[in-house]
């Protein structure tokens, strides 16, 4: 783990850091996917514990790593005399508008949940191929956990506030729950395609692209919080609403659609705990 935060100090520029930790998590996306070249068929138990864990590790960092440190933020701000408003009013306002960004993302883009039937799909109508759809619900899942992890580097940009809140430790911690519960998650995606009758390697390609999203979006935010700094706060929350609403429209309800409710919890929980851990423990 030292070796870890070693290279992400020699590295000044937190918008390179930020890429850096994206690209991680699309390897681990590319890996998970990566293990249809090993397995013919996929246990629906084992896809529903996936996402549930996802679904944990996403809560998780939603508050440990986002929440907390933009109250804390303000809290910093206002014994400082820099502002002197509540310090839940920028967390709440920027969860709630990363939510109701993913809302008007998930009524734009035609998509196609991961056990869903092609006439199932939502968003906009159109002439998609059902492989195509899946990527584009995955991407917009994948988007606000791009953006926590640059807006989370992005804080680092300044020594005298964001630093206080936000070490380099709770970066780096985002960015290896984040990979973490990609790892499954690029199984859960590549397996069905699979079954759909793709070959294994369109499966694993479909897979991993749909992850690509997470390193452009991670350095986005990086630069949106370097650039305008008093968004911090904003910004932080922005992506835990948007994490939140994902796992809440999308990821629990795809975990209990096959009926393994408690399996499904069970890995909430322990993905949750993971990611709780983990920043602990860094940051």
């Amino acid at each position: 783990m030292e070796f870890i935060l070693e290279f992400f100090r020699s590295e000044s520029s937190p918008i390179l850091q930020a890429f850096y930790a994206g690209l991680f998590t699309w390897i681990l996306t590319a890996a998970g996917a990566a293990l249809v070249f090993f397995f013919k068929s996929s246990n629906r138990k084992t896809l529903d514990a996936a996402l549930g864990f996802t679904g944990g590790v996403m809560i998780a960092a939603s508050f440990w790593s986002l929440l907390s440190p933009a109250i804390n933020f303000v809290e910093l701000q206002n014994e400082l005399g820099q502002t002197s408003m509540p310090s839940f009013l920028p967390p709440a306002i920027g969860f709630f508008l990363g939510a109701a960004f993913m809302f008007i993302l998930d009524k734009m883009v035609p998509h196609l949940h991961i056990f869903g039937k092609i006439e199932e799909a939502e968003g906009p109508k159109t002439d998609l191929k059902k492989t195509s759809l899946l990527v584009l619900a995955i991407a917009l899942h994948n988007i606000p956990e791009g953006l926590a992890v640059g807006v989370a580097f992005g804080a680092l940009a300044s020594p005298e506030l964001g630093a206080s809140v936000f070490t380099l430790g709770s970066a780096v911690a985002l960015g290896i729950g984040i990979g973490i519960q990609n790892f499954p998650e690029g199984f859960a995606v590549s397996m069905p395609l699979r079954r759909a009758g793709f070959s294994r390697r369109n499966s694993w390609k479909w897979g991993q692209l749909s992850a690509i999203v997470e390193p452009i979006f991670a350095v986005i935010g990086a630069a949106l919080v370097m650039f305008v700094w008093p968004i911090l706060p904003y910004a932080l929350a922005f992506a835990a609403g948007a994490m939140i609403f994902i796992v809440v429209e999308e990821v629990i309800p795809e975990s209990q659609r096959g009926g393994n409710v408690d399996i499904a919890t069970m890995g909430l929980i322990g993905g949750f705990i993971v990611m709780m851990c983990l920043d602990v423990a860094l940051g």
